[in-house]
């Protein structure tokens, strides 16, 4: 029987010439993540079990994202001890206030991510990289404080349902738009611990941005991870990026597969996941005009400078409605500078957004947008739980940028097509 591309990957780590699904391997790590919340933990658990030095200086990466600039003293503690252990151990890839952005959108951003590499996070939406052809996955943080130490983790190679894509997107329909409507139509546990595989010649059309978009929003459908097959627009997208040779994994035609989902990119409508859950799909017609309180345009998700300039074309010449408070997050400082030379900086201001720094901030509730009791918000986030986002009488609705910037400018839930 042939192998996924998670598979095959999985076995070149653990030095293997064949694996199945549900066998359990030890792997070689090609890099091991952890941000300001997930790290400090990890910390506490490497020192704890008496480690004194990490397996790569090379291979860790440390990001303080979620809560910075330090929202309070407790986070600002945790980002100390986080900095203390990065300068103590000399860690090469360490990003603090001004270096650093969305842990999701930096490392690809950075060449830290590769085609056929091994990565663990400490925080779920690792599976980001999979866009890249890698197998990435979120671990716990006493997982990250092994793998800092040995390089090494355990798996159960995951079996895997395979998502043919065909045609094009139309316009106003995006990378979100095709994994909300995936996540709609097998649900949050459709793909429990399985391996999302992306193929069809749509994937073709799908920018890498739309890309890093559906990966990091495999786990939403439960997934270990969610991976595309390698291509020219990836290649471009790591050239001058990775110095470090690399290797691409392609599916055997006989590899086997759980289920076949075929999305047909022509017909996709934009699509919003209602509360409380991101399965909850609509198509976005069927509930346009609920009012809002608040639009986010960020997040690990859809901070990109794609989500930029989508978000920017439309409320290029119009405000922001009174009714509405609308936050714009670009995900790295490097997209915020190509946003600020494309002019779309003073697009958003003109309109009348706010432009934070780089910053998880709000996706979580943590800052930079809370939202009250009865408040509800559009989008571009990842997760719209129950108090995700402030309150726990609050509701978020996910969308694309082009939902979300259509309906800051309406004052309500709005189609970018109308």
């Amino acid at each position: 029987m042939g192998m996924t591309m998670t598979q095959k990957i999985l076995a070149r780590a653990a030095g293997l010439e064949q694996v199945q699904a549900g066998q359990l391997i030890e792997a070689k790590l090609d890099l091991v993540l952890g941000n300001d919340i997930t790290t400090p933990v990890a910390i506490t658990e490497f020192e704890k079990a008496g480690f004194t030095q990490v397996f790569d200086k090379d291979k860790i990466a440390i990001v303080l994202d979620h809560y910075t600039p330090c929202k309070d003293i407790k986070s600002a503690q945790l980002c100390k001890q986080a900095r203390n252990f990065a300068h103590k151990h000399s860690i090469t890839h360490f990003f603090d206030v001004g270096q650093m952005g969305v842990e999701h959108a930096l490392l690809p951003e950075k060449g830290l991510c590769a085609p056929g590499e091994v990565i663990i996070g400490a925080d779920s939406h690792t599976c980001t990289y999979g866009a890249l052809g890698a197998f990435s996955t979120g671990i716990g943080s006493t997982d990250m404080a092994a793998g800092m130490a040995t390089g090494l983790a355990w798996f159960r190679v995951p079996s895997a349902i395979k998502v043919t894509l065909t045609g094009k997107l139309q316009p106003h329909v995006s990378g979100k738009d095709v994994i909300l409507h995936l996540i709609g139509t097998i649900g949050v546990d459709g793909a429990l611990y399985k391996s999302i595989e992306f193929a069809g010649e749509g994937v073709a059309s799908l920018t890498m941005d739309d890309r890093f978009t559906i990966s990091n929003m495999a786990i939403e459908a439960g997934g270990k991870n969610g991976i595309f097959p390698v291509d020219e627009k990836t290649m471009e997208y790591i050239n001058g990026r990775v110095d470090r040779p690399c290797e691409a994994f392609q599916a055997d035609e006989d590899a086997e597969y759980e289920q076949e989902i075929v999305i047909d990119l022509n017909k996709l409508e934009p699509t919003v996941a209602m509360p409380h859950l991101p399965e909850n799909t609509k198509v976005v017609s069927e509930v346009a005009g609920l009012p809002i309180d608040q639009v986010v345009i960020g997040s690990c998700t859809n901070g990109r400078i794609q989500d930029m300039r989508i978000a920017a074309a439309i409320m290029k010449g119009k405000k922001v409605a009174d009714n509405v408070r609308c936050v714009v997050i670009p995900a790295t400082q490097e997209i915020y500078m190509q946003a600020m030379k494309e002019g779309l900086m003073e697009i958003f201001i003109s309109a009348g957004a706010a432009v934070s720094t780089p910053t998880c901030g709000p996706c979580l509730g943590g800052h930079m947008g809370c939202m009250a009791e009865g408040e509800r918000a559009v989008s571009t986030t990842n997760r719209n739980f129950v108090g995700r986002m402030g309150h726990v009488e609050s509701e978020i609705i996910l969308a694309s940028p082009a939902v979300a910037a259509a309906s800051a400018i309406a004052g309500c839930v709005a189609d970018p097509r109308a």
